[in-house]
């Protein structure tokens, strides 16, 4: 009964694929776009609405939106095992989901606020991990699209992560922050009502697992055991990224403050909207990810291929840089007596963003093929951990946006990520020693290329 099951989830691969994938990678694309729209979408607002319209001081809404942002990342934990043991995939994104999108609505009563953000919190714990825990099933284990698969699923999150400041920042700020989060709650339900209709495309063995047997596509070839050591140096990668994250998680805290008060957002006579900065990151990603896609397949074709974790330890020096420049535009602006330029500002972005392509698809690429297939999505929401001590620790560091100049600030920050640069780079002789990122690193190297095309949406039947 197992192996019929099994088979039957294994002709979730079709023949005819949409650019040059399963036709569920698209299913698990849209779904996972409407999201991140949604939960963007929110993020963009949360700050501005807890200063301007809940009246909460800045030292106390850094810590709601560490604590929330922690959170969010904090039930996929749970969630993933509900998911492996007793739900199933299927369920537990329909049901996190549901549950999501009611948290935005309620969002939009100011009465409702933290309610809200626990409920929001609550239903990501059973969605985030889940959805994209289902990339796996959709390959043959020696399938060699799956890296570029993560890659792929990586612009999904950002293309929703473009329109959300966009849609719900310019709704939030115009026609008032409950409107906003209600086309939140509105691009939530647009992504579950894909998911349903196409289900069909999807692996038949989302249900929950029988008889304590988690169902699964038969493998080729088995997967790496993770030995006590490998356990011990992807905790201490985890850790690394948990300072890393406490830097990066500035952006929707401490910079976007910054960008309202201490940026001159003026093009002639227009105001650039404060919420749509937050646009950059995301666009970015289509605009770098080509680029660094091309140089990265370059440098394989002719041996000279970083590691997996040197490849982080650089995306950690990145976000550092983006940082030091923020601190030298607050130099420059106290020195003038005026305001930073936006286009520091936008500078800043786009460093920040070129890092983040370094280190946190790398990550996740890293942590999802080393996982058990039992547990994919307990792996998978194990990385996902690490953003909930990151943001715990960014929205304690965030506090101190309030008590120090800007420029001292923006530097600390910037040391915080190097010193995460330098601890990532020492694991890496550990690493080749365990052969622990060999092939994460050779399979993103050899296939990455073909996330090009896909960064286009070009078709490729």
């Amino acid at each position: 009964m197992t192996d019929t099951v099994a088979d039957a989830g294994r002709s979730a691969l079709p023949e005819r694929t949409w650019f040059g994938h399963p036709r569920g990678l698209t299913i698990l694309f849209l779904t996972e776009m409407w999201s991140e729209f949604s939960f963007f979408g929110m993020r963009t607002l949360l700050v501005y609405y807890m200063t301007r319209q809940l009246l909460i001081s800045q030292q106390d809404s850094s810590l709601i939106y560490g604590l929330y942002a922690a959170s969010v990342y904090f039930t996929p934990i749970i969630g993933g095992v509900i998911s492996d043991r007793w739900l199933g995939r299927r369920r537990a994104v329909l049901l996190g989901g549901g549950i999501m999108a009611i948290g935005h609505f309620m969002m939009a009563f100011e009465s409702l606020f933290y309610p809200a953000l626990a409920t929001i919190a609550i239903g990501n714990g059973l969605f985030l991990p889940t959805l994209t825990s289902q990339i796996n099933d959709l390959y043959a284990e020696d399938d060699p699209r799956k890296t570029s698969a993560y890659n792929i699923y990586y612009v999904g999150i950002n293309v929703g992560a473009v329109f959300a400041p966009l849609g719900c920042g310019t709704v939030g700020e115009l026609f008032g922050w409950h409107w906003g989060f209600t086309l939140a709650g509105i691009g939530m339900v647009s992504g579950l009502i894909i998911y349903l209709v196409g289900a069909r495309y999807l692996p038949k063995n989302q249900h929950a697992p029988t008889h304590g047997q988690d169902v699964q596509p038969k493998e080729k070839t088995p997967r790496p055991s993770l030995t006590a050591e490998r356990y011990l140096l992807l905790g201490a990668v985890f850790l690394f990224v948990v300072i890393y994250r406490s830097a990066y998680e500035q952006v929707g805290n401490t910079v976007a403050l910054w960008a309202e008060t201490g940026v001159d957002r003026m093009i002639g006579s227009w105001t650039i909207p404060m919420t749509w900065f937050q646009s950059l990151n995301p666009l970015g990603i289509f605009l770098f990810t080509p680029v660094i896609v091309a140089w990265w397949t370059r440098r394989a074709k002719h041996g000279r291929d970083h590691t997996a974790l040197a490849k982080m330890a650089t995306g950690a020096l990145l976000l550092a840089a983006a940082f030091l420049i923020l601190a030298g535009a607050a130099v420059l602006a106290q020195h003038t007596g005026q305001r930073a330029s936006w286009l520091w500002l936008a500078l800043y972005f786009f460093t920040y963003t070129v890092g983040e392509l370094f280190i946190l698809p790398v990550g996740l690429s890293l942590f999802g093929r080393m996982a058990p297939s039992n547990h994919a999505a307990t792996m998978i929401a194990a990385w996902f951990a690490a953003a909930f001590f990151g943001n715990l620790v960014a929205g304690a560091l965030g506090t101190l946006w309030s008590a120090l100049p800007p420029a001292l600030f923006f530097m600390l920050t910037a040391g915080v990520a190097a010193t995460s640069a330098i601890l990532l780079l020492s694991l890496v002789p550990w690493a080749r020693r365990f052969d622990l990122d060999g092939q994460a690193r050779q399979e993103a190297v050899a296939n990455l290329a073909a996330a090009l095309p896909a960064s286009g949406l070009s078709s490729d039947r």
